[in-house]
């Protein structure tokens, strides 16, 4: 009886596949899926060049005099609320910056600006070297030195001290050739910050070409370094996953370790000022910004999203929620008594979090690399 109810079935189901056009009939062929989208994304282009890249590095320039003018008024009179100025006002460079590593690529890399101002680590044994030379810091000179005691870190180092115990430095610890120097330094660091600024508004190499109107207008006569908008969103999207990749693996990951006791402070990045948390997820606020097309609290305009969208809007909505995500774990890394990042690598609680961020990060990194960036040879340009 077992024998014949298989039978039975197997020959009903034979019925069934020959009714519905069986083995031998042409209807089976399956009928191709075109999994190909459209999007028209000169808009979304010419956005991000000029509201998220070209604004980002305007308000950097921006700071970078700002940062100029706190450091001048703190030599010329050095009061401890003046030098709590030029804190400031280094921490306010550092945000358009920090932000902006989300697309480090064209004359930032190009002309060398990012070892110029974000070297790392500060090379505190020449830095002493030099301090103790007082042979004069005028910024031609100082250009002329090693990265590595000069930027970013090397006036963070100035302004906040060692950040071993604290990162409040007192006046009285200011030496005269110290604040010489930090007035250098900051003359060097407008200049560069400048010049960046000028690279993609007026011209990148001399000639009068603003790189912000290769990236706008690929394929144009003489645009070597653009031949189609897909190198573009190609950049863009490396660019989103270059920065995430770093915070995840290097900036977070090196000096974290395998376990508390192989955490490493000294390769914690902007750890003199305990600014490091902030660098973070500015890093990644930077990828949203690029993400959704607007710098934080600026008109919603298209950005990659809308490019996601046209092909998945799921997959949109998803990526844009694992950005936020990783910005939240990376900012609660603090935890509730707000811990600097370089106590929080060798607490047994921060390193639970540290790693939930890392996992976050890595998350985000796998879409943006897995789903995102495929999306490029699906795109009917």
């Amino acid at each position: 009886m077992k024998q014949l109810k298989y039978s039975a079935i197997a020959i009903a189901l034979i019925s069934t596949l020959a009714a519905c056009g069986g083995s031998g009939s042409d209807d089976t062929t399956p009928t191709p899926v075109d999994d190909k989208f459209e999007f028209a994304a000169t808009e979304m282009i010419t956005n991000l060049t000029d509201d998220v890249i070209i604004s980002g590095y305007a308000s950097l320039a921006t700071k970078g005099e700002e940062m100029l003018l706190a450091t001048q008024t703190l030599v010329a009179n050095k009061t401890q609320a003046n030098l709590l100025a030029a804190q400031e006002a280094w921490k306010a460079a550092r945000l358009p910056w920090e932000q902006g590593e989300s697309h480090i690529f064209g004359p930032v890399d190009s002309l060398g600006i990012d070892p110029h101002l974000d070297s790392w680590p500060l090379n505190t044994t020449d830095l002493t070297t030099v301090l103790a030379s007082n042979a004069g810091f005028d910024a031609e000179t100082i250009k002329g030195w090693n990265d590595d005691v000069q930027g970013f870190h090397t006036m963070e180092y100035l302004l906040f001290g060692d950040g071993v115990a604290d990162n409040e430095k007192a006046i009285a610890e200011l030496t005269q050739a110290e604040s010489e120097y930090l007035m250098g330094l900051a003359e060097v660091f407008r200049d560069y910050t400048k010049t960046l600024d000028d690279a993609w508004q007026i011209s990148h190499d001399g000639s009068g070409k603003a790189y912000g109107e290769l990236v706008k207008t690929p394929g144009s006569e003489g645009n070597t370094f653009y031949s189609s908008q897909v190198g573009v969103i190609e950049e863009l999207i490396n660019g989103m996953i270059g920065i995430v990749d770093e915070v995840g693996n290097g900036k977070i990951a090196d000096p974290f370790g395998t376990s508390a006791a192989t955490a490493d402070t000294s390769k914690v990045e902007s750890q003199y000022s305990w600014n490091s948390l902030t660098d973070f997820s500015d890093n990644i606020i930077g990828v949203r910004n690029v993400y959704q097309g607007e710098l934080t609290g600026a008109a919603d305009k298209q950005g990659i999203i809308d490019f996601v969208k046209a092909a998945d809007e799921v997959l949109a909505l998803r990526v844009g929620s694992e950005i936020d995500d990783a910005i939240i774990k990376v900012k609660a890394i603090s935890g509730s008594n707000n811990m600097p990042f370089r106590q929080a690598i060798s607490d047994a609680e921060g390193r639970v979090r540290v790693q939930t961020a890392v996992d976050a990060l890595t998350k985000l990194q796998t879409s943006l690399e897995s789903d995102v960036l495929p999306l490029l040879s699906k795109w009917k340009v």
